[in-house]
């Protein structure tokens, strides 16, 4: 079966990963004036206020608001903008949190007690093989300890993932807002102890124009706009048709990078990114592939 978008509905989606990608640079810029943890509690307080006032709590349990909460808050964002903070560059953070997609198959495997199957090792060794490209060619683009916390954070997006998928959220929009009440407080914690109050106030008072638009760009532009539109149009087409976009996201990150941060692109980063993103379409596009009729790799072929 073929499903057609309309050409504004693709215009939205490119939009949508345009900005979840470029926004890796906007996150690079405010890192200059906010410390990470800083930034990522700003963000996040944003996000929920004045949001929450106008927007119903979604009809789900408090627990899974504050898994996602924490979750996403601190796993994925805290974890994302320390490792950008002189330890990775926007570029390659864009790729590597990408690997989410290999921990969220990976969760919901063991959660149903289904077994891999070769398309997902298949996918799974060539992303590992980006990934141990990144680490043996980092050098000043990415250090262990920047590649290791973009993959904690890659983990934390996928038990996210699980925590949404649980819950039975149908507003998403709704979901992030409320789960953000979850992602302020261990943020500001982490902040206030490991950053210090003294350096947190000092960036605050300190803090430009284009560091605040940072903040607003990540809470309204990053979050409500881009899950808004991406559930928007997950509710109005197979998610088959929708997903496989996502995979511009590392596209439009490493692109922006060295367009507006002029981060080199050697070959090697080239190279791991064709492996990383190959992963990534074997994974989401295998499957799809199964379904079609009369083809060697349909379901139940035994790959």
């Amino acid at each position: 079966m073929h499903h057609r978008l309309h050409i504004l509905h693709i215009l939205l989606a490119i939009a949508v990963v345009a900005v979840w990608g470029t926004n890796f640079v906007v996150i690079r810029w405010a890192l200059d004036d906010l410390p990470p943890l800083l930034f990522a509690t700003l963000r996040f307080t944003f996000a929920l206020f004045p949001a929450c006032l106008f927007l119903k709590r979604p009809a789900v349990g408090w627990r899974y608001l504050a898994a996602y909460g924490v979750l996403i808050g601190f796993g994925q964002f805290g974890m994302l903008y320390i490792a950008m903070d002189g330890h990775i560059s926007p570029g390659l953070a864009s790729l590597v949190v990408q690997t989410q997609v290999f921990f969220t198959i990976g969760l919901a495997m063991r959660m149903s007690g289904e077994r891999i199957r070769f398309f997902q090792f298949v996918a799974l060794l060539l992303g590992s093989a980006g990934i141990a490209t990144i680490m043996f060619h980092g050098g000043g683009s990415a250090t262990p300890l920047g590649l290791g916390l973009v993959l904690v954070a890659a983990l934390s997006w996928a038990g996210g993932n699980q925590v949404a998928k649980l819950s039975g959220a149908t507003d998403m929009l709704a979901f992030v807002v409320w789960a953000s009440l979850f992602s302020v407080p261990p943020l500001l914690i982490a902040s206030l102890v490991l950053e210090g109050w003294h350096r947190d106030v000092a960036a605050i008072a300190s803090a430009g124009p284009g560091a605040w638009g940072a903040v607003i760009w990540q809470s309204v532009g990053n979050t409500m706009f881009g899950y808004a539109a991406w559930g928007w149009l997950l509710a109005r087409h197979p998610a088959a048709t929708i997903t496989p976009m996502a995979m511009l996201v590392p596209l439009f990150g490493m692109g922006a990078s060295a367009l507006l941060l002029s981060e080199p692109l050697p070959a090697w980063k080239l190279i791991a990114a064709a492996l990383v993103m190959a992963g990534l379409a074997i994974n989401i596009l295998w499957p799809m592939a199964s379904r079609l009729p009369g083809l060697p790799w349909r379901r139940g072929a035994g790959v």
